[in-house]
């Protein structure tokens, strides 16, 4: 097959485009250059900005268009409107946020019955702006449409530091602050795993809607799986009133610890097991990452994640 991937050069584009090519298939990457080019090899790069920027596409055709970097309904619509005739089908990465609690202990999608009026991707848009979205994708597309609905994506690569924050923090050793909800769920899915069960949709040439979320887990088992790298780290357990106290958020500061997240960490993905997705263990993916991490150095500029010093602050105003 003959891939144009959206995107393609970061974590979760990075993992379609690395399977695609594994598997034989043909990968071009349009992208913006912001990370430079050749950064997938055996890929192909065409330059340009999606927002305005689509002639840089034409003359060309495609069996499928992965489209791994759409989060304005706008840009998305004029994407998949362009597209449609020069390709056999349109997958479109989602989300699980998507979906909100309902009134019986499981999900719904967001009612959004009006446009939701902005461009700005915010914790309280980013889930409702996803659903215009795909609503602009299949409407464009119709059955040549499929919708892949990532829950929270982790492994090496990944540039939003929620689960290299862990892993980095137990490789360096010494006390690490851990908010005391190990029982909390959590759903986490490997990008090369995703990857790889996009790519497996276009060889299937499968319409539909699929959730794609790890294995029922814990932030628990996080944690173990990380310790697990250095057994010499020590975990100082504290419970989440006492750390929001201390103006610490659970979440962002020290990620992954989602004490509420309800349903959202319950998902059962049946229709996507049944399509194909399998999941590496936990364990290996924290290995893998650890790999990753080695290779790299901390940023400060992450989304997620105490800098030393502020953990240290912290942990000095609990023994206080």
């Amino acid at each position: 097959m003959d891939i144009l991937i959206l995107g393609g050069t970061v974590f979760v584009g990075r993992g379609v485009a690395e399977a695609a090519l594994a598997r034989g298939h043909r990968v071009t990457l349009f992208h913006r250059g912001s990370k430079g080019a050749g950064l997938i090899p055996g890929a192909d790069d065409i330059l340009g900005d999606r927002d305005g920027g689509l002639d840089a596409l034409a003359g060309r055709r495609w069996d499928a268009v992965v489209d791994a970097c759409g989060y304005v309904p706008r840009i998305v619509g004029d994407s998949a409107r362009v597209l449609r005739e020069v390709a056999g089908r349109y997958l479109f990465v989602s989300t699980i946020s998507v979906y909100e609690d309902d009134e019986m202990g499981g999900l719904k999608e967001k009612a959004v019955e009006t446009p939701v009026g902005t461009e700005e991707i915010t914790g309280e848009t980013y889930g409702a702006l996803k659903v215009e979205c795909e609503r602009a994708v299949v409407a464009a597309w119709d059955d040549r449409a499929t919708i892949v609905r990532p829950g929270l994506v982790y492994g090496p690569h990944d540039p939003t530091n929620r689960f290299p924050y862990w892993v980095r923090r137990f490789l360096e050793g010494g006390e690490v602050l851990t908010p005391d909800i190990l029982d909390a769920p959590l759903q986490q899915i490997d990008a090369r795993d995703l990857g790889t069960f996009m790519v497996l949709l276009l060889e299937k040439d499968l319409a539909g809607v699929y959730d794609a979320v790890g294995e029922d887990s814990t932030f628990g088992d996080t944690i173990a799986a990380c310790q697990a790298l250095n057994l010499g780290a020590q975990p100082v357990y504290v419970d989440v009133a006492t750390l929001e106290g201390l103006d610490v958020k659970t979440g962002s500061d020290l990620p992954l610890a989602y004490a509420d997240a309800g349903s959202l960490m319950r998902i059962q993905p049946a229709a996507t097991i049944a399509a194909g997705l399998e999941r590496r263990p936990l364990s290996a993916t924290t290995v893998d990452t650890a790999a990753w991490v080695r290779t790299t150095h901390a940023d400060e500029t992450h989304p997620s994640g105490f800098t030393r010093e502020r953990e240290a602050e912290t942990l000095a105003k609990l023994r206080a």
